[in-house]
């Protein structure tokens, strides 16, 4: 049990010194860092920071300045927008309309170690500037300046101008803080799928190598895009991309296997009748030299074999016997020919190791995924449509390698785009009778060509999502009883000022004129703070997801009375912001020890304050 004032001040940073302080908290003295001591506990495993040091990574303009930026906390909140929704009361899925770097920062309290799967196709480096606020796009002259290449006076300082290079940090700046702020959201068994193509995929696998550790670097799979030539191509016609996969920890993290096939299940025979069911055949000799396996063997029908010279066989001459006696050895239907070793079928893997070659006949190509598009989202105006787009047939296997159906994985994609990840989910579900949820962010990026209804990226995404949507309760869930449909609606955020005010340093000599910007902060909130909003802003401060359970508490007559309760949490947060509370409602609350009650500061006596932090955890704005 506890009292605290409320503030929105986490910061990634603040969460990484905390776990560094429960380590190292000799390091830690008067709320500093002692760098000499911290130095002391590090020992051999600190660098050498002499100027003639070296090390391997991936260095950039502008690469302090992302750095930065992922530690710095957002300017903002996220806030309901009723009605933009799906069954919002009962879905578990959420869709933003959203920067998203200032989503992964709200969400790190709330998603910090829940989510499975993070999936993102972001926007590939093309030499175009990026919609976003923190995009770092500068001219050419802004580049050539700041990495010295130019001088003031416009003269270049430099025989090689390496121009070419402000793109790649550009786009890499956009990338970096990004991707530092969704490592903390995956699980310890979560992982990373990356959609890239050849500009940036050198830069992003070495970029990803310092986020994730390249101990965790999982695979490079490659998707064929493309299933014809194109003649127009200057060198070779590119029919591929590339999936960067990184596991959190890939100790941890392994893939589901692939269900087998009817094709691969074909090849087992039981032509023996063995009544330990069907088998398949493989060779006894192998190319690697073995010392036990040079012997003679002789066959049922009295033939004698040795392996083939360059070969031996695979067992000693003792366990060949021991096979031979438990008829696992197979002489041919006569008994006359080379041995082989039978395998069954229940004796295999019962699933598939996936590859790392996708086939689009295997999980879609682009102009299916065009299709799917054009099915679920009503262009005016065909210019509209993404030559990007993934099919969902993609990320559906990137869901069956990752996720599972039954245990309510979370699944992020913050480049939702034109929202082929929640369609997937959705689809999967259906197809498993899974309970995925998905967490999409899409900024308000406007269209090439804004239309009547569609005017943005994340419009494009809302239709397709309610689209699909409605397409699967129609066409697989009516066939349904209630409790067995899938979960195909979705709740709607969008990025907003925080209700909370922002202290701004005053630097006159006005006495009062400092006074005024005192007073303005004897209430924390902004005029126009709205009780739903705040409600959401301070359930992400306190770690409670945007598909937590809100319900008003009827029992409360005189006093407003909320409660939110989550998965993630035994205990529950009761909120009231009425400007006063009566100590009916107060002795009507019953709160566990690890229940949190937040309220305004100023609807508290101090003896109600007392009474309610010596029951559980009180926290007042």
């Amino acid at each position: 049990m506890s009292y605290e004032r409320l503030r929105p001040t986490f910061t990634i940073d603040a969460d990484r010194i905390a776990q560094l302080k429960s380590l190292v908290p000799e390091a830690f003295a008067d709320g500093a860092i002692n760098w000499e001591v911290l130095r002391a506990a590090l020992g051999d495993h600190i660098e050498d920071d002499s100027a003639d040091a070296e090390h391997f990574g991936l260095f950039w303009p502008g690469k302090r300045a992302a750095r930065r930026r992922a530690s710095e906390p957002s300017r903002g909140t996220l806030i309901p927008v009723p009605g933009n929704g799906v069954n919002e009361d009962i879905t578990r899925n959420v869709f933003i309309e959203a920067d998203n770097l200032d989503t992964l920062k709200l969400l790190q309290k709330a998603y910090a170690g829940r989510v499975k799967l993070v999936y993102i196709d972001p926007p590939y480096n093309t030499g175009r500037d990026f919609v976003y606020r923190d995009d770092f796009y500068e001219t050419e002259e802004e580049y050539l300046l700041r990495t010295g290449q130019l001088n003031e006076q416009g003269r270049f300082l430099t025989t090689n101008t390496k121009v070419d290079g402000r793109y790649h940090s550009t786009w890499l700046s956009m990338m970096y803080p990004r991707l530092l702020t969704a490592r903390n959201l995956l699980r310890e068994d979560g992982v990373l799928f990356v959609s890239i193509d050849d500009n940036e995929f050198h830069n992003l696998r070495a970029l990803l190598d310092e986020v994730f550790g390249a101990e965790n670097f999982v695979t490079a799979i490659v998707w064929q895009k493309y299933f014809s030539s194109k003649n127009t191509a200057k060198h070779f016609s590119t029919g591929h991309e590339y999936i960067l996969v990184y596991a959190r920890d890939a100790v941890t993290w392994s893939p589901i296997l692939l269900p087998r096939t009817e094709e691969a299940d074909a090849r087992y025979t039981n032509i023996d009748n063995d009544p330990r069911g069907v088998w398949a055949s493989g060779p006894l000799q192998a190319r690697n030299y073995y010392s036990k396996g040079l012997y003679e063997v002789t066959s049922p029908s009295g033939r004698k074999f040795r392996p083939p010279t360059g070969t031996y066989w695979r067992v000693s001459e003792e366990n060949f016997k021991r096979l031979d006696e438990d008829k696992r050895v197979w002489w041919g239907e006569d008994g006359n020919n080379v041995p082989r070793l039978k395998r069954f079928l229940t004796d295999v893997q019962q699933g598939i190791i996936p590859q790392t070659l996708w086939r689009h006949e295997d999980v879609g190509n682009t102009q299916e995924a065009k299709e799917e598009l054009l099915a679920n989202v009503a262009y005016e105006n065909t210019e509209n449509v993404l030559n990007t787009v993934k099919p969902t047939r993609l990320i559906e296997m990137i869901l069956q390698l990752s996720t599972f159906a039954e245990t309510d994985d979370i699944v992020f994609d913050f480049f939702a785009g034109s929202g082929t990840t929640a369609h997937a989910v959705m689809q999967k579900n259906t197809q498993d009778s899974g309970n995925r949820r998905f967490v999409c962010v899409q900024i308000g990026e406007e269209l090439p060509k804004p239309e009547t209804v569609l005017k943005t990226m994340a419009d494009v995404s809302r239709q397709r999502i309610h689209s699909a949507g409605n397409k699967i309760s129609q066409e697989v869930d009516s066939r349904l009883p209630l409790e067995q449909k899938s979960d195909v609606g979705f709740r709607y955020f969008r990025f907003a000022t925080s209700s909370f005010r922002r202290w701004a340093d005053y630097e006159g000599d006005d006495v009062n004129a400092l006074q005024a910007s005192f007073d303005q902060f004897e209430t924390p909130l902004v005029d126009s703070w709205n009780p739903s909003n705040l409600l959401v802003e301070i359930m992400l401060q306190l770690g409670f997801p945007l598909d937590s359970r809100l319900e008003e508490l009827p029992a409360f007559t005189i006093n407003n009375m909320q409660r939110v309760t989550s998965d993630f949490h035994t205990h529950s947060l009761y909120a009231c912001f009425d400007a006063t509370i009566v100590d009916d409602t107060i002795a009507a609350l019953a709160l566990g020890a690890e229940d949190i009650f937040v309220c305004l500061d100023s609807a508290l006596t101090d003896q109600s304050k007392a009474r309610l932090s010596d029951v559980c955890n009180l926290r007042t704005i």
